[in-house]
């Protein structure tokens, strides 16, 4: 039974006194500062964040504490002399609001220390303490009492609801129409990130609705209809200028920037909802701010990865592309409906059912947008559990030769299996059991799982498990990334990087150019039409995977992949073994992996399978290539700490199998080689020279714990290669120094197959052929010492293909 309140009080007759000139200037002179004192530091913190990520450095923790406290400085003080020293109470709500967003800011903007990685407890976390900021704001503004009905001091409109009935469905309504973007060109993570972020979302607006409540809009002439635009365009300016704030505190890093386009020009729209609502023409209050807030925070929060908005991508039709696409549509949306409802509201509010009518045709159209355009279904990351007993490797035979590492490959794979099936069967039924979706690897000993930090709290509890990683998982797009295509002329001979490091002269005057050796790569994938690349392709069931798309043939659409396995086996000049076959696999999906898709690769390499097959029971160990090429790294924004690919590269190593891995680009700093396997003892590290053979700036140095590295150079700097649909680029990068040294194993091993599988041998003639070069100095001018002598920054010197084949006897 509703509750009978007594006739309200006729609003004053007279209007909101206009506040003096000099007080609105200067207001206007804080709300501009305010917003270059935001913005700046945001795009500085954010950028800042992506450079030290490409750069290979560790993010310290402290940069958006930092960023925080020089906003709440920068905005908090002339916001507290605007709450103070005006007489106007327009002018003195202005500066409490922009002082009390200022405030949230810093505080929820401390939050953005937990890693990207851990969006979950990120989430959780920023729910729970936007909620209690907002309690604390409630109580310290409790006592601010305004003109008007309906006060800070608590006083509702005699229905009860503040007076919401008619105007809180119209707020639903341009709520869900602000989330319409978002569900056509976004895409959802997993249940409990999705559910998590409603809580965030729903913990903003309340937090919002306190700030803006009835008390704050009175002051600009709320229920006083004589003076609209006072109430649209200044209270809405005000509480644009104070969204702003709490975008800015909202998201982790990166996602912030769209709620930064798109939250502000809701000031305006709730303006609008403040016009009178009834006879009485009663404010409208916080449950239109609260609903309408809440959805606009909810798209760029639940739609976006904070993995993904990132510099690292580098297509140019990917997530951060079509984030900044969807806020720019949500920017316009948002000024359209701003001013159809500015126009409106203030001379004719819609009748309840109406607007209820509205609402309901709204989420049915939200509801086709998302099943049919839009990329419908939940996509959060998963989780790589670890378990604590790998296989014991020591004892393989060493056998050389290509007979002995056959079997040493077949012995190598049955004992990773072995080991696999029996750790791992107790926590298999327990997964069976709880329906957890699952996928169990042997190269090392781990399960992926479907999973948040409840089952991850729960597995690593468990006795066999040695650590949980997460493993991330890319969102779809919109529409595909698009594939990259070469710009440059074709090759017309050997390319001045063939011929630096001799492989042309192998060719010609030893007569070998890597035939009856296969080169593995796990990569963007591979492009097997390319004219240069076709006739190498091994063919059969077993030399191409793709986990991420589950595509049967080879295929490339970033053009890296191609582009690497270009340099290493290409022909027309472009390969350092062009008789050598190879095979693919793609582990790098739009420039992003995670550690279980890598994993994927490196099992098929080991132990190539046929498609659909299983790799416990189907894999051929004697079809694993002989040499491997891995131009990627795994940084821990996808889920890799520095020892997770350990036990793979021990595996590879007790099978005879080579594997050649690029520094990284993240030079010239000192121990900036950390990104798995790089830093590995067991794996050929291989930095960058130019054409001068002087190291690279970008060339990532060591040392690494207990090592010096890298172990080689190659060139790396403008090394033309082939692209996908027969075009060539010129790219700079160790990616492209790496595949040339692979190539040179594959000639060596061609050369004398008594070779193969002596990896020690075949290390020590690639370091003792090798040429000096010419090293450049860290940051600051610094002499190489700094990174604990040259072999830190060069290695052994410039690989040399000619000294090393014929070391290795032809």
């Amino acid at each position: 039974m509703q509750p009978v309140y007594p006739p309200a009080p006729p609003l004053p007759p007279s209007t909101v006194p206009p506040p003096g000139p000099l007080p609105v200037v200067a207001a206007v002179l804080v709300g501009c500062w305010t917003v270059a004192a935001v913005l700046l530091p945001q795009l500085v913190g954010w950028v800042a964040e992506q450079t030290l990520l490409a750069s290979g450095l560790h993010q310290p923790v402290w940069i958006w504490p930092v960023v925080s406290l020089v906003t709440v400085v920068a905005v908090g003080v002339p916001a507290l002399l605007l709450a103070l020293l005006p007489r106007s109470g327009a002018v003195r709500a202005t500066g409490r609001a922009w002082l009390a967003g200022a405030v949230a800011l810093g505080v929820l903007g401390l939050l953005r220390m937990i890693p990207a990685v851990h969006h979950e407890a990120y989430l959780a976390a920023f729910a729970l303490v936007a909620a209690l900021t907002a309690v604390v704001a409630t109580r310290l503004l409790r006592a601010d009492t305004t003109a008007g009905t309906g006060g800070r001091d608590g006083t509702a409109a005699p229905d009860g609801r503040d007076g919401t009935a008619g105007v809180t469905p119209l707020a639903v309504a341009a709520g869900l129409v602000l989330l319409l973007p978002w569900l056509w060109l976004g895409a959802l993570g997993g249940l409990l990130e999705t559910v998590l972020a409603a809580l965030a979302a729903t913990a903003v607006g309340v937090l919002a609705g306190v700030l803006l409540d009835v008390g704050f809009w009175a002051r600009f002439g709320a229920g006083r209809p004589t003076r609209p635009a006072l109430l649209v365009l200044g209270g809405g300016s005000v509480a644009g200028v104070t969204l702003l704030l709490l975008a800015a505190g909202t998201g982790h890093s990166g996602a912030q920037l769209a709620m930064l386009l798109t939250l502000p020009p809701v000031g305006f729209l709730l303006g609008a909802l403040q016009a009178p609502t009834d006879a009485d023409g009663r404010p409208t209050g916080r449950a239109p701010v609260r609903w309408l807030v809440g959805l606009g925070v909810f798209g760029p929060l639940a739609f976006t990865d904070p993995e993904e908005v990132t510099l690292l991508l580098s297509t140019a039709r990917d997530v951060p592309f079509w984030v900044m696409v969807t806020a720019g549509v949500g920017l316009a949306v948002a000024l359209g409906l701003s001013v159809g409802y500015g126009v409106l509201l203030p001379r004719r509010v819609p009748g309840r059912r109406f607007a209820t009518a509205a609402v309901a045709v709204l989420l049915v159209a939200g509801t086709l947008v998302y099943a049919g355009p839009g990329q419908p279904g939940l996509h959060g990351e998963r989780l790589l559990v670890v378990l604590r007993q790998q296989a014991d490797l020591r004892d393989v035979p060493a056998t050389p030769g290509a007979a002995g590492r056959d079997a040493r490959v077949r012995e190598v794979y049955r004992r990773l299996v072995d080991t696999a099936d029996r750790t791992q069967a107790d926590l298999r039924r327990e997964l069976d059991r709880l329906r957890l979706t699952h996928t169990p690897y042997y190269l090392v000993n781990a399960i992926e799982v479907d999973g948040g930090p409840a089952v991850r709290a729960w597995l690593s509890s468990r006795p066999e498990v040695d650590r949980v990683l997460v493993s991330q998982r890319l969102r779809p797009l919109p529409a595909p990334a698009g594939t990259s295509r070469g710009d440059a002329a074709g090759p017309t001979g050997p390319e001045w990087n063939i011929r630096m490091i001799g492989a042309d002269r192998v060719w010609s005057e030893l007569d070998v150019d890597g035939s009856g050796i296969t080169v593995g790569s796990s990569d963007s994938g591979v492009d097997a039409g390319h004219p240069t690349l076709a006739a190498g392709f091994r063919g059969g069931d077993d030399s191409w995977y793709d986990p991420w798309e589950g595509s049967r043939s080879p295929r490339d659409r970033s053009g890296h992949g191609t582009h690497t396995m270009g340099s290493a086996v290409g022909r027309n000049g472009i390969g350092v073994a062009p008789g050598a076959n190879w095979t693919g696999c793609v582990n790098l999906d739009r420039n992003l992996g995670n550690p279980a898709h890598y994993l994927d690769c490196l099992q098929f390499m080991l132990a190539p399978f046929p498609p659909g097959g299983d790799p416990f029971t189907d894999g051929r160990p004697e079809r694993a290539p002989h040499v491997l090429t891995n131009s990627w790294g795994c940084p821990t924004i996808e889920g890799c700490d520095p020892q997770v690919l350990r036990p793979a590269t021990a595996a590879f190593d007790a099978a005879g199998v080579f594997v050649v891995a690029a520094a990284g680009n993240t030079g010239p700093y000192c121990a900036s080689i950390d990104d798995p396997p790089a830093p590995y003892a067991d794996v050929l590290t291989v930095g960058a020279v130019d054409r001068s053979r002087r190291v690279t700036e970008f060339s990532s140095r060591g040392p690494v714990p207990g090592l010096a590295k890298p172990d080689l150079v190659a060139p790396g700097a403008g090394v033309r290669s082939a692209m996908p649909g027969g075009g060539y680029s010129v790219l700079d990068g160790t990616s492209m120094a790496t595949p040339q040294v692979a190539g040179v194993v594959a000639l060596m091993w061609s050369a004398n197959p008594a070779l193969v599988g002596d990896l020690d041998g075949t290390r020590r003639i690639l370091r003792e052929t090798a040429t000096p070069v010419e090293a450049s100095s860290p940051p600051g001018g610094e002499e190489t010492s700094t990174c604990s002598g040259a072999a830190n920054v060069a290695g052994a010197g410039l690989v040399d293909a000619y000294a090393a084949v014929r070391s290795a006897g032809v």
